[in-house]
């Protein structure tokens, strides 16, 4: 119940959750290789979760009010990809293993919970770096939008 439950910073692994995970998150990464309980992500506001949901069921149990559920791209993936191979050297989790061992399958069925208010942080402070304006005054715009 309630894993990484105001994480500010943490990179955290569970193969699998109670209800409420990640609740009012704010920063760090979550990796969660099962199943998840109802209510998760409700009130998160940063970092970013990467849930595994074989059977596409995890919608329904995300609070999407402050959350989107975006695809990953190729950064994320190989983020995800060297945290399952140092849970599995640091646990011997045979779910790592086995996810290790047929990734082209198993990383398309992880999905990024990403804060609607993270990611327009983000994309302000990208575009100010792309464009030469000031990264401060982007991302406190785009926090109070």
């Amino acid at each position: 119940e309630r894993f990484c439950v105001r994480n500010s910073g943490a990179i955290a692994v569970a193969e699998g959750v109670g209800d409420h995970g990640c609740e009012y998150m704010t920063g760090g990464r979550a990796v969660i290789l099962g199943p998840t309980g109802r209510n998760f992500g409700a009130g998160m506001s940063g970092g970013v979760a990467y849930v595994y949901d074989p059977d596409g069921t995890f919608p329904l149990r995300v609070n999407r009010e402050m959350v989107d559920l975006d695809p990953m791209g190729d950064e994320d993936r190989a983020w995800l990809i060297e945290r399952l191979r140092l849970h599995h050297d640091e646990t011997e989790s045979e779910l790592a293993r086995r996810m290790l061992a047929d990734l082209d399958v198993h990383l398309e069925m992880f999905v990024k919970v990403m804060p609607k208010d993270y990611k327009r942080v983000l994309a302000a402070t990208e575009r100010a770096a792309r464009t030469g304006g000031d990264v401060q005054s982007a991302v406190m715009a785009a926090a109070h939008d």
